[in-house]
C-alpha cells in the first residue's frame, strides 16, 4: 500500500437492533442463509413489498452482514454497483429487484452486464403466485406470469422456484452457471408467499462447495502445438486483447509472451487494461476504437493472436476493407456460448485459422511455454497529438491534472468518457482501468464507479471515474449510496453541457442532407440553465467542488478532490469542459504528460 493510499478497511454498516435468538423459521431465512453458504458480500437494492420477507431475513435473521445490504435509490444503479464490483474483482455479488416494476427500471443495467460478460446474481420477487394469497390491486399488479421473460434474452439463467428444497438448487444452479466463463447475470425469482411461509425448521444448506462453478478449460494440445508454430515462424505478429482477468498472473503472462514472441499488441477502452500501455511492444494507445493508423498497422501482421476480442470481426473488415484476410488469425474466446438470436453483441463473424475455445488466461500460459523466441525491433510509434492551448478547459487539460495530482499513488480508473484520448494516461496495472459499462448504455457510470470503489476498499487504491454529464445525471442518486456507506470515491464530471456525440450524429445527417449544421445542438445541449453539479451531489452527503471553469482552477480542485477520497470521502468535481473529442492522431487535441 502506497504512503498516500486511505487507511480505511471497512464500509459503513447499518446496525441493527440485536434480535431476540430465532425459534422460529421461515421461507426467506433459508434464502438468507443460502446467500451467506455463497459467499455473497453484498446485495445493493431499492426495497418493496415483494421481497419483504427477505429483507426482514437479512436484517433481523443475518443481522445485516455476510451479505450486507447496500440501498440504492434507482434500481439501475443497484445492478451497475453489482457490475462494478465484478469488474474489479471477478467476484459476483447480489442486486435485489422489486417484483416486475424494479426489474422493468433495471433491464439497461442487466444488459450492460450481460454484454461485459460479468457475473452477477439478480435476486427478483413476485406477488404470491397462489391467486387467493394476494392483497387486491396491489398484488395483482405486481404478479406475472413469466417475469423473467422480461431479461431472459440477456441473462445466462434464470427461474421461479416453488419450494425451499427447489430455491436452494435454483441459488447454487445459478451461482455455478453466472461464475462459468463466459460469465453473466442470472436471475432467480422469489415468490413472496413463499418467503412468508413458516417452515417447521430450517432445511439443512447444501455443502455449496460441491457445486463451485468449473475450472478454465484447457485449450487443446495440438492446437496450442499449431499456434505456437505460426507465432514462433511469424515474421510480424500481433496481439489484440479484449476481455481478460484483472489477475496479476495473467498481466505478467501476457506481457511475458508478448516479449517472447517480440510481437505488437493492441488494446483499446472498451474493456479493462490488459497490458502497458507504456511498454514499446505496445502500439500506439487503447481507444474506444482502433484509429486508421492501428488498423494499417494490423493489416501489416502475418499472424494474429486474438485474446477474447469484443469485436474481432469489425477489426478485421476495418483493417482489410473487402480485400482477403492474409494473415493466419489465432482465436481465443468461449463467447459463443452466450450468443443468441435476440441481440447482436456477438458482432461480426471473424475468420479462425485456430480456434482455441478457452479462456485468454488458460491460452497465454500454455502458448508462453510452447512458443520459440523471436528477434525483431520494436513497433515504430504513431505520432501524439499535438497541442492546442485555449484558455477554457479540455479533456486532456483535465487529464494533465489528474496525472500531476496523482503522481505516486495507485489508482482505479473506472470509467473515462468518449472525449478521453487514449494517449492521456498510461495503464501499467491490471487495476489502473477497468473498461466500459459492455452495453454502451447511458447512466452506468455512477453505480459502476461505486461498486468498484466497494470492491477496492482497503486496497490502497484510490478510485476515479471520469464520467459524462449525461451519464451522470442519468443516475446521480448513486452518490446518496455511496455517502451512506461512507465508500470513498472520485467522480470528476467532464461537463460539457450536451449529450455531445448525438451532436456530432446530427452534424453528419445535417452535411449529407445539405442542411445547416449550426442547429446541431437543439434537442441536446443541456443548458439554460446549467445543472450545479456539485450542489447535487453536496445535497446528497459527498463533497461538491466547482463548477470549475477555468485551467487555472482545474489543478487545485483534482488536489482537492483526491484529498477527500484520502480521508474517506466521496467527492464530485464538476469540470465544465469544451465539448470536442480528442480521439485522432492528426494534430487535434493537446499534448499531455501521461501518468
Amino acid at each position: 500500500m502506497n504512503a498516500g493510499a486511505p487507511k480505511f478497511a471497512q464500509i459503513h454498516i447499518d446496525q441493527p437492533n440485536q434480535a431476540a435468538p430465532v425459534t422460529e423459521f421461515w421461507g426467506s431465512d433459508a434464502m438468507a442463509a443460502m446467500l451467506r453458504a455463497l459467499d455473497v458480500p453484498y446485495i445493493a437494492l431499492n426495497p418493496g413489498a415483494s421481497y419483504r420477507g427477505l429483507h426482514d431475513s437479512l436484517v433481523n435473521y443475518l443481522g445485516n452482514e455476510k451479505p450486507q445490504m447496500l440501498l440504492c435509490l434507482h434500481e439501475d444503479v443497484a445492478v451497475s454497483i453489482a457490475h462494478g464490483y465484478a469488474k474489479a474483482t471477478g467476484r459476483m455479488m447480489g442486486a435485489a429487484l422489486h417484483s416486475n416494476v424494479g426489474l422493468m427500471h433495471a433491464t439497461m443495467s442487466i444488459f450492460n452486464a450481460w454484454c461485459d460478460r460479468v457475473p452477477m446474481l439478480i435476486l427478483g420477487a413476485t406477488g404470491p403466485w397462489e391467486a387467493a394469497k394476494r392483497r387486491p390491486w396491489i398484488d395483482w399488479i405486481h404478479t406475472m406470469s413469466d417475469q423473467g421473460a422480461l431479461i431472459r434474452n440477456f441473462t445466462k439463467w434464470d427461474n421461479q422456484p416453488a419450494s425451499v428444497p427447489a430455491m436452494y438448487e435454483a441459488m447454487i444452479r445459478a451461482t455455478q452457471i453466472s461464475e462459468t466463463a463466459p460469465c453473466g447475470p442470472v436471475y432467480i425469482n422469489l415468490d413472496a408467499a413463499l418467503q412468508e411461509a413458516k417452515l417447521p425448521s430450517l432445511p439443512p444448506v447444501p455443502e455449496v462447495a460441491r457445486y463451485s462453478a468449473p475450472p478454465a478449460i484447457k485449450p487443446d494440445a495440438d492446437e496450442i502445438a499449431r499456434a505456437a508454430k505460426w507465432l514462433s515462424q511469424a515474421k510480424n505478429p500481433a496481439v489484440v486483447i479484449g476481455r481478460v482477468s484483472r489477475s496479476t498472473e495473467g498481466w505478467r503472462d501476457r506481457v511475458a509472451l508478448a516479449e517472447k514472441l517480440n510481437a505488437t499488441v493492441y488494446t483499446d477502452l472498451k474493456c479493462g487494461a490488459a497490458f502497458p500501455t507504456d511498454h514499446p511492444l505496445h502500439f500506439g494507445w487503447p481507444g474506444i476504437h482502433q484509429l486508421p493508423i492501428g488498423l494499417e498497422s494490423i493489416k501489416q501482421a502475418d499472424v494474429i493472436l486474438a485474446l477474447d476480442n469484443v469485436d474481432l470481426g469489425g477489426t478485421l473488415k476495418q483493417a482489410y476493407g473487402d480485400g482477403p484476410i492474409t494473415a493466419n488469425v489465432i482465436r481465443v474466446s468461449v463467447d459463443q456460448h452466450s450468443h443468441r438470436g435476440f441481440g447482436m453483441e456477438y458482432h461480426v463473424l471473424p475468420p479462425a485459422d485456430c480456434y482455441l475455445l478457452c479462456e485468454p488466461e488458460a491460452a497465454v500460459s500454455a502458448l508462453l511455454g510452447t512458443v520459440t523466441a523471436r528477434k525483431g525491433a520494436a513497433p515504430a510509434q504513431p505520432p501524439g497529438p499535438q497541442a492546442r492551448m485555449t484558455a477554457e478547459v479540455m479533456i486532456a487539460a483535465l487529464a494533465h491534472c489528474l496525472n500531476e495530482a496523482t503522481k505516486g499513488l495507485d489508482v482505479s480508473i473506472t470509467r473515462l468518457p468518449l472525449g478521453w484520448h487514449g494517449a492521456y494516461r498510461d495503464f501499467k496495472h491490471p487495476l489502473d482501468y477497468l473498461g466500459a459499462d459492455g452495453g454502451a448504455g447511458i447512466g452506468s457510470g455512477p453505480g459502476m464507479t461505486i461498486g468498484s470503489a466497494l470492491a477496492l476498499v482497503g486496497s490502497g487504491r484510490i478510485p476515479v471515474g471520469v464520467l459524462g454529464d449525461g451519464d451522470f445525471m442519468m443516475a446521480s442518486s448513486a452518490v446518496w449510496t455511496a455517502a451512506h456507506y461512507k465508500i470513498p470515491c472520485l467522480m470528476i464530471v467532464a461537463n460539457n453541457r450536451s449529450f455531445y456525440n448525438d451532436e456530432l450524429h446530427q452534424e453528419r445527417v445535417a452535411k449529407t442532407r445539405n442542411r445547416p449544421v449550426e442547429n446541431k445542438w437543439v434537442g441536446q445541449a443541456i443548458s439554460e440553465p446549467d445543472i450545479d453539479l456539485a450542489a447535487i451531489a453536496r445535497a446528497q452527503g459527498a463533497e461538491g467542488i466547482g463548477p470549475v471553469k477555468r485551467i487555472e482552477d482545474l489543478a487545485g480542485a483534482i488536489k482537492r478532490g483526491i484529498e477527500a477520497v484520502q480521508a474517506g470521502k466521496v467527492c464530485l468535481i464538476d469540470a465544465r469542459v469544451l465539448p470536442g473529442y480528442d480521439t485522432d492522431v492528426t494534430g487535434v487535441g493537446a499534448a499531455v504528460k501521461r501518468g
